[in-house]
C-alpha cells in the first residue's frame, strides 16, 4: 500500500515532458509539446503533452493521463511498478503502508524482493555458464535451429543433471532465499534440499523491467514433465506474466501487433526467424490480466494455438477471458495451424513469409465466436435457433465494448431469425440508443457548459473546492464528475494538486469525463484567470439557486397563502424579496 501523499510528492517532483521524452521524441508547439501518438498508428501528430498542466492527451485515440499513467501504458507496467520506476529516477524510496490483513504475501515480497532478484540473477549466470560447458545442450539448441546470438538474447542456459549443482553458485545452499525463489525444493519429511531444475534447458522469465523472476526448464530428451516452471513465489505469479514480453516490447509497439503462443521454444524459434513480436503464456491458460496487459501495449492480439483438441480448448478459454476487456477499435484474432505443426515447426519448415501470411489471415474473434456457437446446430429448425440463442447469451452479455457488442448482437439475431430488439429483450440488455444528431453553431463549436467549466476550474485549482456552495447539485455526466471531485477533495487529509487529482480518477467511471474536460483546457490562453472564472460561475450558480428557491416559495404562497409557509420559509422569503437580493433578468 503506497501512501497517497507520496504519490503527490512524486508527481510534484516529476516533469511529464522529461518522462515522456524518454520514450517518445517531442516537438515544441506553442505552449505544449506534440508527437505522433505511441498508442496508435498515425501520420500527423495528435498526441499533446502539457508542461504547465502536467498531463498528456491524444486527440486521436483519447489516451490521457499523468506521468504515472504514461509509464503504465507505454511500458506495460502495473500501478505499483510504474511508481517504483519513476521514484528510482528521481532518487526517492517508495514507502509502503502496512498491508491489510490477509495480504501478508505482498508485504513479505516488499521486504525480501531485492535479495530474491539478486538470487535469480546469480542463478541465471550459473545456468548460462553451464550451457557453455555442455556440448550435449549446445547440440540440442543447434538441432532446434537456434543461434548463439538468440540464445544470448533470451539468456538461455542449462541446468546440469545432479541433485545439488546450485551449491557451486551459492556458498550457503541452506539459505531460505533459494527455496523462496523455487530454485531449491525442501523435502518435508527429512528436510533434505535438492535442485528443482536438473538436466534441462533453462529459459529465464523476465519482467518488463528486465529482472529475472522465474524459470522454465525443458527436457532435452523424452521425459516428464516436458516443461517445468518455477512455482508461485513473491516475485513470480504465472497468471500475470508473459514469456518474452521484455524482448518483444519494441517490436510489438512498432508493428502494433502481438502474437501469443503456447511454448517458450515457439517464442525463441520465431525470433530466430525474424518474427520478434511473439510472447507465450507460462504453462497456464490465457488470463484476463494477460489480455488487459497486452491491450495496453498494442492494437491487435493474435492468439496462435495448436490445431488439436487441447489447442481448440485453449483458444476458446482465451476468447472467454478476453470478452469483458474488448475495446472498440482494437482487434483480437485466432490463428490455427495444421494439427501436425506448432509455430516452431511451421516457421522452420515454411519460413517467415509463409508464417506471417498465416498471421495476417488469422480468424477475427467475431467470426470464431459465431462459428463455435453455431457449430453442429441446424439453424433451419426452431430448436437449433433456440440453442444458438442460449449458447450466445453468456458471451454477448459479457461484452461491454459498445460497437463490438452491437454488431455481434445483430449477427446472432439474424442467424436466430429474431430482431435485434427481441434478442436484447430476451437477454435483458438495454438497447443501444441512437445518438441524437449533433447541432453545430455557425460560428464554430458550441461553448462549454457551465458544469464543464466548473469541473475544469476544480481540476486546475483543487483548493477552489472549499468555496463550493454546500447545497450545490447538477445533472449529467459532468455534474456527476464535479460531485465526485468535491467528494474526493473533502475526504482527502491533505491538499491535493491538479495532477494528483487526475491520477486519482484514472480507471474510474469519471475518468473519460475528466479527460475530455482537461483536453479542452489545452486551449486556454496563458492569461486565463481560473479564480475569476470560478468566482463568476459560483455567482451565477448562487443566483440560479436563489431564483429557484424564490419561485418555489411563490408557488406555495399562490396555493395556500402566507399560512402555508413555515417560520423558516417565511424568513427565507423575506430575505429573498429584499431589493438587490435577486438580480433582474
Amino acid at each position: 500500500m503506497i501512501p497517497k501523499s507520496f504519490i503527490q510528492d512524486l508527481l510534484n517532483r516529476l516533469d511529464i515532458v522529461d518522462v515522456v521524452e524518454r520514450y517518445v521524441p517531442l516537438k515544441k508547439a506553442g505552449a505544449n509539446f506534440v508527437a505522433c501518438c505511441p498508442f496508435h498508428n498515425e501520420k500527423s501528430p495528435s498526441f499533446t503533452v502539457s508542461q504547465s498542466k502536467q498531463f498528456y492527451h491524444c486527440f486521436g485515440c483519447g489516451a490521457h493521463g499523468t506521468a504515472i499513467g504514461f509509464v503504465m501504458e507505454h511500458a506495460g507496467l502495473g500501478y505499483v511498478d510504474a511508481i517504483e520506476e519513476l521514484a528510482r529516477n528521481v532518487g526517492l524510496e517508495v514507502p509502503h503502508e502496512r498491508s491489510p490483513a490477509g495480504d501478508a504475501q505482498r508485504e513479505f515480497a516488499q521486504n525480501v524482493a531485492p535479495d530474491l532478484y539478486e538470487v535469480m540473477q546469480t542463478a541465471t549466470r550459473y545456468y548460462r555458464e553451464q550451457l557453455k560447458l555442455s556440448q550435449r545442450a549446445i547440440d540440442y539448441l543447434k538441432q532446434r535451429g537456434l543461434s548463439g546470438e538468440i540464445a544470448a538474447r533470451f539468456g538461455i542456459g542449462y541446468a546440469p543433471d545432479g541433485w545439488q549443482n546450485l551449491a557451486a553458485a551459492f556458498p550457503d545452499y541452506q539459505s531460505g532465499t533459494l527455496s523462496e525463489t523455487g530454485l531449491v525444493i525442501v523435502n518435508e519429511e527429512d528436510h533434505k534440499r535438492y535442485d528443482r531444475f536438473r538436466d534441462r534447458i533453462m529459459f529465464p522469465i523476465v519482467n518488463v523491467r528486465g529482472q529475472v523472476i522465474g524459470f522454465g526448464g525443458r527436457v532435452l530428451d523424452r521425459g516428464e514433465p516436458k516443461y517445468l516452471n518455477s512455482p508461485e513465489t513473491p516475485l513470480f505469479e504465472k497468471g500475470r506474466e508473459l514469456y518474452g514480453l521484455f524482448q518483444a516490447q519494441k517490436a510489438i509497439r512498432a508493428g502494433q501487433q502481438v502474437l501469443v503462443v503456447e511454448g517458450y521454444m515457439d517464442v525463441v524459434a520465431l525470433a530466430q526467424h525474424g518474427v520478434e513480436y511473439a510472447v507465450a503464456t507460462l504453462g497456464t491458460a490465457t488470463t484476463p490480466y494477460h489480455v488487459q496487459k497486452l491491450l495496453r501495449l498494442t492494437e491487435h492480439i493474435v492468439f496462435s494455438f495448436d490445431g488439436d483438441k487441447a489447442g481448440q480448448k485453449a483458444a476458446w478459454r482465451a476468447l472467454e477471458n478476453a470478452l469483458p476487456y474488448l475495446q472498440d477499435g482494437k482487434r483480437i484474432s485466432f490463428l490455427f495451424l495444421p494439427v501436425e505443426h506448432d509455430p516452431d515447426s511451421f516457421i522452420r519448415e515454411f519460413g517467415k513469409a509463409a508464417f506471417e501470411q498465416r498471421v495476417q489471415e488469422a480468424m477475427p474473434l467475431s467470426s470464431y465466436l459465431l462459428r463455435e456457437v453455431s457449430a453442429g446446430l441446424d439453424l433451419r429448425s426452431q430448436e437449433g435457433k433456440n440453442q444458438l440463442l442460449q449458447r450466445a447469451k453468456p458471451l454477448l452479455t459479457a461484452i461491454v465494448a459498445p460497437a463490438t457488442a452491437l454488431l455481434l448482437r445483430k449477427e446472432v439475431a439474424a442467424l436466430s431469425g429474431v430482431s435485434q430488439a427481441e434478442l436484447e429483450a430476451l437477454y435483458e440488455i438495454k438497447p443501444v440508443v441512437r445518438a441524437p444528431r449533433p447541432s453545430f453553431q455557425k460560428a464554430g463549436r458550441a461553448p462549454p457548459s457551465a458544469q464543464r467549466i466548473l469541473l475544469q476550474c476544480l481540476i486546475a485549482k483543487p483548493a477552489l473546492g472549499a468555496q463550493m456552495p454546500t447545497g450545490w447539485h447538477g445533472e449529467g455526466a459532468e455534474a456527476e464528475a464535479v460531485a465526485a471531485v468535491l467528494s474526493v477533495l473533502r475526504e482527502a487529509d491533505f491538499a491535493l494538486s491538479s495532477q494528483t487529482l487526475t491520477q486519482w480518477f484514472q480507471g474510474t467511471a469519471q475518468a473519460k469525463t475528466l479527460a475530455a474536460a482537461e483536453a479542452d483546457m489545452l486551449n486556454w490562453g496563458e492569461n486565463f484567470d481560473v479564480a475569476a472564472e470560478f468566482s463568476g460561475l459560483i455567482g451565477k450558480l448562487n443566483e440560479g439557486q436563489r431564483r429557484q428557491q424564490f419561485q418555489t416559495l411563490q408557488d406555495k404562497l399562490a396555493q395556500g397563502g402566507l399560512a402555508s409557509l413555515s417560520d423558516a420559509e417565511r424568513e427565507q422569503y423575506l430575505q429573498l424579496v429584499r431589493p438587490g437580493t435577486i438580480q433582474a433578468e
